[in-house]
């Protein structure tokens, strides 16, 4: 078997399923997706444009056969299967379908689909299927059973249990081997760039983690994936790992960033022993998960996306988190390094508005503007600097945030430190996400207020229906603009002041907020005209409060002992006295009327 990973197609209409199929497919190393398509067009565009580059370029297509609603969608499914096998007879296609009719299904298997998963299908049995299909044979989940059926598609015989775990275990074998040279080498290279003389003392640390990760995925890869004939070794290669962790550095390493024995023990239940990739994707799919919750503002701030429909804003937010993924793995490939990122922050941050833009709205889309038309991309990325000034650069902690994903490193937010890999840090490293697809996604709508706002096209195929009167659409304005008057000149200075960040997340009852602590002290010598006016207000509300209290408490005790020790009780000797006199001519007319 090659060690050339399968390259794979995804076919989905549905762009949250097929992100989530990506980033689950993507954590096996003999699994490539070169490509996603959402239609018809787009799969066939798609294959040609590969193929025009490199024939092997896709090995298994897995499609979604319409959808269980619409008939029609169904068929045109069946239709697709028919032209990929006439211009791609050899191209093994696999379905990853809600569909369950057996009809259906039956004429799917007649036009040459080669196997059937159900949505839902556990993540190692689709891995065989794709494996059985993409080698040739058929799988075809059978509804309401667990077995599958695994046919030859050439002589039709069934596989026998020994030849197919014969043939599994030659699979994994050469799956483990891959693994391991692949492990070594990255191994070999960072032990040569501990030997480079004049490394910081921070690169050799860093160089030190990343071979301390190295050393124990080797032994999890060989601990995971052993076949029966490896089983033994599996106490031998723990032994192994353990004394290469303990072994003496290479020559010119800093005692600074070595090993030290305490380290073995850390080693065994260590979170940080997942790799940045693994941290990516289960990050990614607990995001992918809570984009499935109502996206409502339930805070009490206006945000730019209020006015799109939901699902619009649910794609547009799915949009940008593909671009953030994509952006990691351009850094990846780029080899950046950890200092670098504070330098190509905002570059980082401008490209995802600019592509997640373009994606959103269509590169060549266009509305009628008075007589003319004009394309929608085009005015909108004329607006970049303001953007760029009132909301990319204002998004906190996106370095430490880059940093985690691509380098590992350890989570400081609100003031405490969380080990990489950890549950707390993927809670705080998920707030943070959140919020960057949030404020991205506003800074995606934001340009689209200032200058299309009122145009019909726009109004009908992405606001909300009930912001879709001019009425609504001006005090919607109105509000966002209030909102960054006050963001400018009272609420962000305060926060500064306060040091803290005000942070939106995914919540089960919609886009709520949250506060988290974060030292602020060089923004706060910055502030200068307004802001600095009012922090200065709020530090002498905090320095006259308690005195001012204490008068006014003191005061309101004088207060309340003249009204009722001398003016009460004078009032009362007079109430006392009044009542006495009307008491005594009573009586006095009594005595008169008995004469």
């Amino acid at each position: 078997m090659s060690d050339r990973p399968l390259k794979l197609l995804l076919v989905d209409q549905d762009p949250i399923f097929r992100l989530g199929l990506r980033v689950a497919l993507e954590e096996f190393p003999h699994l490539q997706v070169v490509s996603e398509a959402e239609t018809d067009t787009a799969v066939l565009q798609t294959l040609a444009e590969l193929a025009s580059q490199d024939p092997t370029s896709v090995d298994i297509v897995i499609l979604e056969l319409g959808n269980s609603r619409s008939i029609q969608s169904q068929q045109l499914g069946l239709q697709l299967c028919r032209q990929l096998k006439t211009q791609y007879p050899n191209l093994p296609i696999l379905l990853l379908s809600s569909l369950q009719d057996r009809g259906l299904l039956m004429a799917a298997k007649a036009t040459g689909v080669g196997g059937y998963c159900p949505k839902g299908t556990p993540i190692s049995e689709l891995i065989t299927a794709i494996q059985e299909v993409a080698a040739g044979y058929s799988h075809w989940h059978e509804s309401g059973q667990k077995d599958t059926e695994i046919t030859r598609r050439k002589d039709a015989d069934k596989f026998s249990g020994f030849v197919f775990t014969q043939r599994l275990t030659k699979y994994v074998e050469n799956l483990r081997s891959s693994g391991i040279a692949q492990i070594d080498a990255n191994l070999a290279a960072v032990t040569a760039q501990l030997q480079t003389p004049g490394l910081t003392v921070l690169e050799r640390a860093v160089l030190a983690g990343q071979r301390r990760e190295l050393l124990a995925s080797r032994w999890l890869v060989n601990h995971l994936l052993a076949t029966p004939s490896r089983a033994q070794l599996n106490e031998q290669s723990q032994s192994r790992l353990f004394e290469e962790l303990a072994s003496p550095p290479p020559a010119n390493f800093s005692t600074s960033s070595a090993i030290a024995p305490s380290d073995l023990t850390q080693m065994q239940n260590a979170p940080s022993l997942l790799s940045p990739r693994a941290l990516q994707a289960t990050l990614f799919a607990s995001c992918i998960n809570k984009l499935q919750y109502p996206l409502q503002n339930v805070t009490d701030v206006a945000l730019e996306i209020d006015i799109l429909r939901p699902d619009k804003k649910r794609e547009l937010l799915y949009i940008i988190l593909q671009k953030v993924a994509d952006a990691l793995d351009e850094l990846r490939s780029s080899q950046i390094e950890m200092q670098q990122l504070s330098e190509i922050k905002n570059k980082i941050l401008y490209d995802l508005w600019r592509e997640a833009t373009i994606e959103f709205f269509g590169k060549f889309s266009r509305v009628k503007v008075g007589n003319t038309f004009v394309e929608i991309v085009n005015v909108l990325l004329q607006n970049a600097g303001v953007v760029q000034v009132e909301i990319l650069n204002k998004i906190p902690l996106v370095r430490e945030l880059f940093a985690y994903l691509l380098f590992q490193t350890d989570l400081i937010v609100d003031n405490k430190s969380y080990i990489a890999g950890s549950f707390e840090a993927k809670e705080q490293a998920e707030i943070l996400l959140e919020n960057l697809l949030i404020q991205v996604a506003n800074s995606v709508v934001q340009p689209l207020l200032n200058y299309l706002a009122d145009v019909e096209d726009i109004k009908h195929n992405f606001y909300d229906r009930k912001l879709i009167s001019s009425r609504q659409i001006e005090r919607f304005r109105n509000d966002l603009s209030w909102k960054y008057r006050l963001r400018n000149y009272v609420t962000e200075p305060k926060a500064i002041f306060e040091s803290r960040y005000e942070l939106f997340v995914f919540a089960p009852r919609g886009i709520a907020k949250v506060s988290i602590y974060a030292p602020r002290t060089q923004e706060l010598r910055e502030l200068s005209g307004i802001p600095l006016f009012i922090t200065l207000g709020l530090e002498f509300g905090d320095a006259i409060a308690p005195r001012l209290q204490s008068l006014l408490s003191f005061l309101g005790s004088g207060v309340v002992f003249v009204l009722t020790q001398i003016v009460g009780r004078g009032l009362g000797l007079i109430v006392r006295g009044i009542l006495q006199g009307i008491g005594s001519v009573s009586l006095l007319e009594g005595k008169n009327k008995k004469l």
